[in-house]
């Protein structure tokens, strides 16, 4: 790295706009035809946006052949671009291929690494579409503007630089990423294993019998209706997108005139959102916790019992209930599970200390799994900065 600062020091750089030295062109005679996608394929299928590859194809005629010239894909919408240097059909002509112009002095991936170290805010501070005509009046650093030879040299060692650092944090941050995965998964194999079935431990009766528990609906609360305080609210999409296992406080509030008419949960009670875009989640779950009773949802139910509290939250996370729940769900872009279906779930219940055993242990392994996840959550982000940090500090060609 110091060697190539010293090779960057003082050098002459002229800052050139995209539209100079990049062309582009939409992939209309590349479009994949077919939406049959499989991972067994052999065609990726690459999409506009921060996504990469959506799928693999079988077909095999009209394909961009990246492998023999890399490109780099652009999204006007986003300005997200990714480095492409395979073979790929594509599956939206709002995304553009990038390539160099003719007779032009520069490596296309030195163009690239300076793209993704650029702001991924929209040039114009809002969200309106950034057109490829506007974006590509962008400047960037041009070393040795006079010396075609001499440019090219500085930009190749600047992508094999740039290159290196970035396979290196490629397989730092790969390891941790699997490292999370495996706690992950180490973490559901005990809560798994503290359901299964041994011999007379368990009871197993259903969900809706009335002398377990009772699924109340939700009423018609929506977002419109939240207030700054008043009286603790949980709306259906907060259960997948905001709460864990169990929660003593509430993100919002309703007044207490709308309370008054709202279908309220206790504590203790299972609060569940029976309404997703996703089959995961459908049927996610929260305990209540908090001392006073919460308005529930429409699109959502709560489900009041003489079990445990924590213990039904866990067991609603196990494959035995996913098993069991995915059998019900109905629905093609909205996804969702009635409550009466709900009631023909079966659960194993044992007598009350067990249930608290049972509880004690996976608050354990919880805590310590989520403790664990942060903190190697943590590394990956100080990991991905520092490479960021190098990748735009050999960047810092000094402004016109």
């Amino acid at each position: 790295m110091s060697t190539l600062k010293e090779l960057l020091k003082d050098i002459p750089v002229d800052w050139k706009t995209f539209g100079d030295y990049i062309d582009y062109v939409q992939p209309t005679k590349y479009l994949v035809n077919s939406k049959n996608y499989n991972d067994d394929y052999k065609t990726p299928v690459l999409t506009a946006g921060k996504t990469f590859i959506l799928g693999y194809s079988d077909e095999k005629n009209g394909i961009f052949p990246a492998s023999k010239t890399p490109v780099i894909i652009f999204d006007d919408f986003t300005t997200a671009n990714k480095w492409v240097d395979f073979d790929f059909k594509a599956k939206s002509s709002a995304m553009k291929i990038l390539m160099p112009k003719d007779d032009t002095n520069i490596v296309l991936k030195y163009f690239y690494y300076w793209l993704s170290s650029l702001s991924s805010e929209l040039a114009d501070g809002d969200h309106k579409r950034q057109w490829i005509s506007n974006f590509s009046l962008k400047l960037f650093p041009i070393p040795y503007p006079n010396d075609p030879q001499k440019s090219l040299t500085i930009q190749q060692e600047i992508v094999r630089v740039l290159d290196d650092l970035s396979e290196q944090n490629k397989t730092l941050t790969s390891a941790l990423t699997q490292e999370i995965e495996q706690r992950k998964k180490q973490y559901e194999y005990y809560r798994e294993a503290l359901f299964h079935l041994k011999g007379k431990e368990f009871d197993i009766k259903l969900l809706g019998d009335e002398n377990i528990g009772k699924f109340t609906r939700g009423s018609g609360l929506q977002k419109k209706d939240f207030t700054e305080s008043g009286v603790g609210c949980i709306h259906y999409g907060q259960v997948y997108t905001y709460y864990n296992t169990y929660a003593y406080e509430t993100k919002s509030f309703v007044s207490v005139e709308f309370a008054k008419n709202a279908r309220k949960a206790k504590t203790g009670d299972l609060v569940i959102a029976t309404t997703s875009e996703n089959d995961e989640d459908v049927c996610k779950a929260v305990t209540w916790l908090g001392e006073k009773d919460i308005a529930v949802s429409s699109d959502a139910c709560f489900y009041s019992h003489k079990l445990n509290p924590k213990y039904v939250a866990y067991y609603f996370q196990t494959e035995q209930f996913q098993k069991q729940k995915r059998r019900y769900i109905t629905g093609t872009k909205v996804r969702r599970v009635n409550v009466n279906d709900l009631e023909k779930i079966t659960i194993p219940i044992s007598i009350l200390i067990e249930q608290e055993r049972i509880v004690s242990l996976l608050d354990q392994f919880n805590e310590t799994t989520i403790n664990i996840v942060a903190s190697l959550e943590n590394e990956i982000d100080l990991r991905n900065k520092q490479y960021e940090y190098y990748r735009n500090l050999l960047l810092n060609f000094p402004k016109i």
